[in-house]
């Protein structure tokens, strides 16, 4: 999971904890991601921090909810890319999921899980929106990503959630501390020369980076999740 962004839009209401630790609903939000993720079936969490890092690995600790947590530290900021390269290294399965430290997002684990064995092709998964200016679009043909459309184009259509399954060696041929982004430096050229799997889902989803939907959660995850 990665949870190590600055919060640089949220700053002004959040100041004195890491973007994912910020409170929503009366729990740090974080506590709330991986509360899910547990009732999900997840045993074991690889954490991507970097800011205010030692506030995090504080709070958890080594096991949180009857799952193991391994955090992977920045020492500087690797964008989400590198985050992944370098927290992928504790994966010991043959594939790995990677979720957003900033997001909510509610998706069925189990199908997503059983598109992955059926294809083992890396998914994105996809969710609708009414607009999609803030995020990009996705565009798509039979069940695979063929473009990522940059932001500021509005209109309703398909958005990546934030959400991806990896096969193991997926990153392999990133170095190790090289900082990227997964969306614009890999995912627009990728997609283009090889297969990329979408997953739709209608979930609820919530990104709290921006001030006006991190107020938004706190009515709609304490109604989620309380």
């Amino acid at each position: 999971m990665l949870a190590g962004g600055l919060g640089t839009r949220l700053a002004q209401v959040v100041r004195d904890v890491p973007k994912p630790m910020a409170p929503v609903a009366g729990r740090p939000f974080l506590e709330i991601l991986l509360a899910w993720l547990a009732r999900k079936g997840f045993t074991r969490v690889v954490l991507s921090v970097g800011h205010m890092a030692e506030i995090i690995v504080d709070h958890f600790g080594a096991r949180f909810a009857g799952m193991d947590l391994v955090y992977e530290v920045e020492t500087s900021p690797l964008g989400t890319g590198g985050a992944i390269r370098q927290a992928s290294s504790h994966c010991t399965a043959a594939h790995y999921f990677v979720f957003n430290g900033d997001s909510y997002l509610d998706l069925d684990v189990a199908q997503v899980e059983a598109q992955w064995q059926a294809y083992r092709a890396p998914i994105i998964v996809a969710r609708a929106v009414p607009d999609t200016t803030r995020y990009g679009c996705l565009t798509t043909h039979e069940g695979r990503i063929t473009a990522f459309v940059a932001q500021g184009v509005g209109g309703p259509g398909l958005i990546n959630a934030g959400c991806y399954v990896f096969g193991s060696d997926e990153l392999a041929g990133k170095p190790r501390g090289q900082a990227f982004s997964i969306e614009t430096d890999y995912f627009v050229t990728e997609v283009q020369r090889r297969r990329f799997d979408y997953f739709l889902t209608d979930g609820q989803f919530i990104d709290i980076g921006v001030p006006a939907d991190y107020a938004r959660a706190q009515t709609l995850l304490a109604e989620l999740c309380g």
